[in-house]
C-alpha cells in the first residue's frame, strides 16, 4: 500500500471539494437540470428514428428538425383536441376525489369485505387509507400547490422553449458531447469509461421507449374496455392508468384502485365495479402476456424480487417520483458495478504497477 503524501492529500481534498461544488451547482440549477434531463431522455427515445432516417440517405440535421416538427405537431394537435377533454374529466373528478369521498367509498367497500369475509377485522381500510393517500399522493399540500399553478405554467412555458432546443443539440451533437466528456477523463480508466457510457446509454434508451410504448398500449387498451363497460370518464382514467402502469407490481393495483373509485362515484353504487374490475384484469392480462415479454426483454436486466425493494425504497425516499426513477438509478447503479468489476478482473485498472508486478 502507497503511503499518503501531501500531494495525494491535497489531490483528494481538491477532488472532494470539486464533487461538492458539482452537487451544489446540481442542486441550485435542479429546474436546468431536470429540463437537461427530460431533453436526454427524449434524444434517447428519438435517436433510432432519426438514425433511420439519416440511414435512408436524408442529411441528419434535417431529420432532426422533420422528427422534431413531426412530434411538435403531434403534440399540438393533443392539446387541441383530447386534452381539453381529458382536463374538463380530470377537473370533475378532482372535485369529487377528495378525502372525504374517497373515506366514504373505503367503508363501503370495507362493509362489503367484512360482510363476505368475517376474518376481516374492523376498520381495516378505512383507518389506513387517509394515511396512505397523505404519504403517497401528499395530498394535505394539494392547496398549496393549487396557489402556485402561475408558477407552474411559467415553468411549462420555459421548459417549451428549453426542452426542445436541448433535444435538437442532444440528436445533432450528441457524439461529439460525449467525446469532449471524455476527454476529460484520465488514459487509463478512459476505456472503462466509454464501455461504462455506452452500456448505459442503451440500455436506459431501450428501457425509456419501452415504457414510452407500454404506457401508450395500456392507456389505449383501458380507455378502449372502460368505455365499453360504461365508465364516462374512461379517457382520464385510462391515461392514468397507463402512467400509473410505468411503476411495476404497484401501478396495476392503482389502476385497480382507480377505477373502481370512479366507477362508485359516477353511478353512486357497486354496479360498475365488477365490470371495471374485469377490464382492469384484461388490460393486465395482456400487459403480462403480451407487453412484458414483448416489449421488455431487455428493457431492464434485474430481478424481480430487486425491482420490488428498489421501488419500495424509491417510494419511501421520494414518492412518485421515486418509484418513478427508481429503475433506472438501479439500472444505471448495477452496470456501473459490474463494468467496474470487469475492469478490475481483465484491465487491472484501479491497481498500482506493483501490484500487478506481484500477480
Amino acid at each position: 500500500m502507497n503511503n499518503l503524501t501531501l500531494e495525494r492529500l491535497i489531490k483528494s481534498i481538491l477532488g472532494l471539494g470539486a464533487v461538492g461544488i458539482l452537487f451544489y451547482l446540481l442542486y441550485y440549477f435542479g429546474t436546468l437540470v431536470g429540463y437537461a434531463v427530460i431533453a436526454i431522455i427524449i434524444s434517447y427515445i428519438l435517436d433510432p428514428i432519426v438514425n433511420r432516417i439519416q440511414a435512408a440517405g436524408i442529411n441528419r440535421t434535417f431529420g432532426i428538425c422533420l422528427t422534431l416538427s413531426a412530434l411538435i405537431l403531434l403534440i399540438i394537435w393533443i392539446s387541441t383536441n383530447i386534452l381539453p377533454v381529458i382536463v374538463s374529466q380530470m377537473v370533475e373528478l378532482a372535485g369529487q376525489l377528495n378525502i372525504q369521498n374517497i373515506q366514504s367509498i373505503a367503508r363501503q367497500i370495507e362493509q362489503r369485505l367484512t360482510e363476505s369475509f368475517s376474518f376481516l377485522p374492523d376498520r381495516f381500510l378505512s383507518d389506513n387509507i387517509t394515511t396512505m393517500l397523505q404519504e403517497l399522493f401528499n395530498i394535505g399540500q394539494l392547496p398549496t400547490a393549487l396557489s402556485n399553478i402561475i408558477g407552474v405554467f411559467t415553468n411549462i412555458f420555459y421548459a417549451a422553449l428549453v426542452i426542445p432546443f436541448a433535444t435538437f443539440f442532444f440528436l445533432k451533437d450528441g457524439a461529439r458531447i460525449r467525446r469532449d466528456i471524455l476527454r476529460l477523463v484520465p488514459n487509463k480508466y478512459f476505456e472503462t469509461t466509454l464501455s461504462l457510457v455506452d452500456k448505459i446509454e442503451t440500455r436506459l434508451g431501450i428501457y425509456f421507449r419501452s415504457v414510452m410504448l407500454q404506457s401508450f398500449i395500456v392507456a389505449l387498451a383501458s380507455w378502449i374496455v372502460l368505455s365499453v363497460v360504461g365508465l364516462n370518464n374512461a379517457l382520464s382514467v385510462g391515461i392514468a392508468i397507463g402512467l400509473a402502469n410505468t411503476i411495476p407490481y404497484f401501478g396495476p393495483a392503482i389502476g385497480y384502485i382507480l377505477s373502481i373509485i370512479v366507477s362508485i362515484i359516477e353511478i353512486g353504487n357497486f354496479s360498475l365495479v365488477l365490470p371495471c374490475i374485469i377490464a382492469i384484469l384484461l388490460v393486465q392480462m395482456l400487459d403480462n402476456l403480451v407487453l412484458q415479454p414483448l416489449i421488455f426483454s431487455r428493457s431492464a436486466d434485474i430481478h424481480p424480487v430487486a425491482i420490488l425493494f428498489i421501488i419500495m425504497i424509491g417510494a419511501q425516499t421520494a414518492g412518485i417520483i421515486g418509484m418513478l426513477i427508481a429503475i433506472p438509478i438501479a439500472t444505471v447503479i448495477k452496470i456501473t458495478i459490474n463494468q467496474i468489476r470487469w475492469s478490475l478482473n481483465n484491465y487491472y485498472v484501479f491497481r498500482s504497477p506493483d501490484s500487478m508486478s506481484t500477480e
